[in-house]
């Protein structure tokens, strides 16, 4: 009998134990939210002296505080572009830039801490008329989220009768 007290009061305090160690499982809510928001106009067009540039489908894009919707990194601007070549000679581009502009026309900086990609590599050889596409993926400053008046591209490229000569080097491997 007196095994049998001690063993119940065993199981006893075992089964306590394991109910009361137990911890309920919740679930909590996102903390960030991933949104896009359209740039108005999406598209536009630009004429150059030896180009034509289209770009479309602008969207900022970038994670939110779940509660206060402010941003917690730096959002990303990203689109398509269209270059097509008016000049006669073959144009070797290298890339765009951007420069993002508030209502007076003075650049919105980026803040201490954002991340700051405001170049795209294009690399490429266009010949007369023809065209080059591809996506364009820049950060864009925190500040240009509310005071935004228009964002200027800047296509590098350069506009000569490009020459390109190919030099065999001989080689081998021993």
């Amino acid at each position: 009998m007196k095994y049998l007290m001690v063993f119940a009061i065993a199981i006893l305090s075992l089964v306590i134990g394991l109910v009361g160690c137990t911890k309920e499982k919740t679930s909590e809510a996102p903390k960030q939210e991933y949104v896009t928001k359209n740039l108005i106009p999406s598209k536009a067009e630009f004429k150059g002296a030896d180009f034509e540039i289209q770009v479309d489908g602008l969207q900022i894009a970038m994670n939110v505080d779940a509660v206060s919707k402010e941003p917690v990194q730096t959002p990303s601007l990203d689109g398509h572009y269209k270059v097509t070549n008016t000049s006669k000679d073959v144009l070797d581009i290298q890339g765009v830039t951007v420069d993002y502009l508030d209502q007076q026309g003075k650049v919105i900086a980026f803040s201490s801490g954002e991340k700051i990609a405001k170049a795209s590599a294009m690399l490429a050889k266009v010949n007369p008329g023809e065209t080059t596409e591809g996506s364009l993926e820049l950060t864009f400053p925190r500040a240009a989220l509310k005071s935004l008046g228009r964002i200027d591209f800047n296509l590098v490229y350069v506009p000569s009768p490009l020459k390109r000569e190919t030099l065999p080097l001989p080689e081998k491997v021993e």
